[in-house]
C-alpha cells in the first residue's frame, strides 16, 4: 500500500501527538517550582510536552479539519487507556527478590511503586480532563474559522487554546492532586499551569505560522475547507482503490 504525502503527514502528527500525550502523563507526577515576574509558580513536568501538542492540534485542525482532530483525539484516549492496563498489570507483579537486598542499585518495588502506580491517578486525570478539553479546542477552532471567514490563524490558534486548556487545567489538577494537596497548593498550580499556558500559546504563534507555511509550500498541501466535511484522507484512498 502506498500513502501519499497528505496520508503520511497525517500519520506523523498523530503518533507524534499520542506519543507527547503519554509521556506527560506518565512524567506529571513530578512537581518543579519556578519564580517569574516575582509570582512562585509550582508546575507539573507533565506541562514540558504541553507546547508540541499544542501546535499539533492546531495543524491537525487546521489542514484535516474536524473529523480527522476527532479521530485522533479519541485515538489517543484510547491508547492511553492501553498505556493505564499495563502499568496496573506490572505493578501487580511481584518484583524479584534480589531488588530487596541492601546492595541493590537498580529500581525497587518502592520506587516503581511511586513513580508508576502513582501516575495512575495522574493518568485518569488527563485521560478526563484530556478528552473534555481536546473535543471543546476542535469545536472552539472550527467556530473560529468559520467565523473570520478562515482568516487569522493566529486567533483561532490561541482563542481555541484559551477556552480548551482552561477546562483542562481545572479538571486534571484537581482529581490529580485534591486530597493529597491543600486546596491553596491547588489552585496555585491551576492558576500556574494556566498562566503558563497561555503565555506558551500567544509565544507558539510563529511556529504555528511556520508550520502552516512549510506545509503549504513544501508539502504543497491545502488547508482543509470549513465546507468540506469529508473524511480528510478520502482522495488519497479512493486514489488506492481506483
Amino acid at each position: 500500500m502506498n500513502f501519499d504525502t497528505r496520508s503520511k503527514l497525517f500519520l506523523a502528527l498523530a503518533a507524534t501527538f499520542i506519543t507527547c500525550l503519554l509521556v506527560g502523563d506518565i512524567i506529571g507526577g513530578k512537581l518543579i517550582q519556578t519564580s517569574l515576574f516575582g509570582h512562585t509558580f509550582t508546575l507539573t513536568v507533565g506541562m514540558i510536552p504541553f507546547p508540541v501538542t499544542f501546535l499539533l492540534t492546531d495543524l491537525l485542525n487546521e489542514f484535516y479539519g474536524k473529523r480527522a482532530a476527532r479521530f485522533v483525539t479519541w485515538l489517543g484516549f484510547a491508547m492511553a487507556l492501553v498505556a493505564y492496563a499495563f502499568i496496573f498489570v506490572a505493578s501487580t507483579i511481584p518484583i524479584a527478590a534480589m531488588t530487596r537486598a541492601a546492595d541493590w542499585t537498580g529500581v525497587t518495588d518502592e520506587a516503581f511503586t511511586r513513580v508508576f502506580v502513582g501516575s495512575r491517578r495522574m493518568i485518569a486525570a488527563s485521560m478526563t480532563a484530556y478528552l473534555v478539553a481536546q473535543l471543546v479546542d476542535i469545536s472552539v477552532f472550527q467556530a473560529l474559522k468559520r467565523m473570520t471567514a478562515e482568516r487569522w490563524l493566529w486567533l483561532r490558534a490561541t482563542g481555541s487554546t484559551a477556552v480548551s486548556q482552561l477546562v483542562d487545567t481545572v479538571v486534571i489538577n484537581f482529581v490529580a492532586w485534591f486530597g493529597v494537596l491543600s486546596l491553596p497548593d491547588v489552585v496555585n498550580i491551576i492558576t500556574s499551569s494556566y498562566v503558563l499556558k497561555i503565555m506558551i500559546a500567544i509565544g507558539l504563534t510563529p511556529l504555528i505560522y511556520a508550520g502552516h507555511a512549510l506545509i503549504e509550500r513544501v508539502l504543497e498541501l491545502s488547508p482543509a475547507r470549513i465546507a468540506d466535511d469529508s473524511p480528510a484522507l478520502e482522495p488519497a484512498i479512493n486514489a488506492e482503490t481506483r
